[in-house]
């Protein structure tokens, strides 16, 4: 019988080590956790963070893990989940393009409340976050689940739940449940992220974390889950519509010889400038350059931004783009975004307050702005 994906995702998972890792991986993930840890100190006040926060505050765990901020310690999957709030909220943490977006330093919460709760070392750590990045951006690259309507956190429910089962050192095949458990139940809807955006569109992956701590945490006690998960009857690629190809032969065992070694995913990965949506950030720089040309943005008549196919889907094609109700529709809106830069000349948290982004006077500029889709630039994506 041929090896499914899920046994070869949990043989990569249990052969790696950081000896492994390259010098290039092992300081990119040191960046990657200063820049989470920022991102959540950031956020750490912000609404949907304290509501996260308050009822994970209600349960205390006997080997439970810290959430950021204060004393106290609860299951790791909940600590995972208000961390993992904290990272996310303000759209400030990294960014992989391919074809399904993703921010992997998302896992980073997990990572983190599983291995303070089992004791790991420094390079235990590390190397389960440099997995983690391994996991999602390969799964980016097999194929794009939102056009069917599906959420890119669906596949941090198999990073996460991968990179716990190692910080666990979970033999292959309770390894291979954690990523079945993660599975069965993990499928995220798209709908987090179309129309007027809610405080869910910066928890999603929280949530998915959540999830794969959990997962991880059952196939560990001896849950097992439903297989094979990814190509099976009524699983995944039938089930979302689609084929993962010939994802399993990049977890091949041993590791193959390659420049940086095993799991050196994390450097084709990009930290943000601005606490906005990753494909805004280029447009964000080129209004930031022509304000100094304009000085006066009362003068400008009309806007006009041509971008590729993903970020007009995403961030440029809805009526909500143009009135922005929500932080979480703001950070996410190319036109206004765009606006923002050209009215402020600077674009940080401020200018997701509801005071700015509702401010008639900024609606009323962005009846003057206009998103076109670009060929030349859908063709080069990304």
């Amino acid at each position: 019988m041929a090896a499914t994906l899920a046994h070869q995702l949990a043989d990569y998972v249990c052969a790696l080590r950081f000896k492994y890792l390259s010098p290039e991986v092992v300081h990119e993930v040191k960046r990657r956790v200063i820049d989470s840890l920022g991102c959540a100190l950031g956020a750490w006040s912000e609404e949907p963070c304290a509501i996260a926060r308050n009822v994970t505050s209600e349960f205390s765990a006997r080997r439970g893990s810290t959430i950021f901020g204060t004393n106290h310690k609860a299951s790791p999957d909940w600590a995972a989940f208000a961390n993992g709030c904290c990272i996310r909220y303000f759209d400030y943490n990294d960014t992989y393009l391919s074809k399904e977006p993703a921010h992997p330093s998302d896992n980073i919460s997990a990572a983190l409340a599983v291995a303070e709760s089992v004791g790991a070392t420094g390079s235990e750590l590390i190397t389960a976050i440099a997995l983690a990045y391994e996991v999602q951006c390969r799964f980016c690259d097999a194929a794009s689940i939102r056009a069917r309507g599906w959420d890119h956190v669906i596949y941090g429910t198999f990073s996460t739940a991968l990179a716990c089962a190692h910080l666990m050192k979970l033999d292959p095949e309770n390894a291979r449940h954690a990523v079945n458990i993660a599975g069965v139940a993990g499928a995220a809807m798209r709908q987090a992220r179309v129309g007027e955006l809610s405080h869910w569109k910066g928890v999603a992956f929280a949530t998915a974390a959540r999830h794969g701590v959990f997962s991880a945490l059952l196939a560990g006690a001896g849950m097992t889950g439903p297989g094979p998960i990814f190509e099976g009857q009524m699983g995944f690629e039938k089930q979302l519509g689609v084929s993962l190809g010939n994802l399993g032969e990049k977890f091949a065992v041993p590791f193959p010889q390659s420049k940086h070694g095993p799991s050196a995913m994390i450097l084709k990965t990009s930290i943000k400038y601005w606490p906005a949506e990753y494909h805004s950030q280029s447009a964000i720089e080129a209004a930031l350059s022509l304000r100094k040309e304009i000085f006066d943005h009362a003068r400008i008549k009309s806007v006009m931004i041509e971008s590729h196919d993903a970020s007009v889907d995403i961030i440029g094609s809805e009526p909500e783009k143009w009135k922005p109700n929500t932080r979480e529709t703001a950070d996410h809106s190319l036109p206004y975004i765009t606006a923002i830069a050209l009215i402020d000349g600077e674009v940080t948290s401020r200018q997701f307050e509801p005071e700015r982004f509702a401010d008639p006077q900024v609606w009323k500029f962005l009846e003057s702005v206009k998103v076109k889709r670009n060929a030349e630039l859908s063709a080069i994506y990304p």
